[in-house]
């Protein structure tokens, strides 16, 4: 079951840790974004902020899924409730990620098409170097698909 978590949004932060490694970047999002919880069994799975960025865009900025519970759905299932959930409010689902052979070949299975990139992201904003299956994140990479 997924629901939405308006209150005690903090208590999820570890969780979130796992999608984005610095707490500072997570608090920018983290009041101002929808947080939906997958839940099974009083077990939470996954965690998902999105935010509205105007335009029509809405953005996944953080999709978590607990290390024991992965590549078993979860994360895809996030991701599908979010997309019906905003489907007719706006014009795009985005996310944001490093060019990690984990990640951006997920979003594209997700059917994410590559949208746009923000170079030197990680190197900016992080206080540390930002590694995912051995590959030093550099730039922020879009990806989108409609709403």
């Amino acid at each position: 079951m997924i629901e939405r978590v308006d209150e005690g949004k903090q208590a999820y932060l570890p969780l979130l840790l796992l999608a984005d490694e610095q707490e500072d970047m997570i608090e920018r999002y983290l009041d101002r974004g929808a947080l939906y919880v997958l839940r099974e069994n009083d077990m939470i799975l996954a965690v998902c902020v999105v935010t509205e960025e105007g335009g029509g865009i809405f953005e996944v900025k953080n999709l978590a899924v607990a290390p024991e519970h992965q590549r078993k759905g979860g994360g895809r299932a996030m991701l599908d409730f979010v997309q019906a959930r905003y489907r007719g409010c706006g014009r795009f689902l985005q996310v944001g990620t490093g060019e990690s052979p984990l990640t951006v070949p997920f979003y594209q299975r997700c059917g994410f098409v590559y949208s746009h990139r923000i170079p030197d992201f990680f190197t900016q904003y992080y206080d540390h170097p930002i590694v995912e299956a051995g590959v030093r994140l550099e730039d922020m990479v879009y990806f989108r698909r409609p709403l």
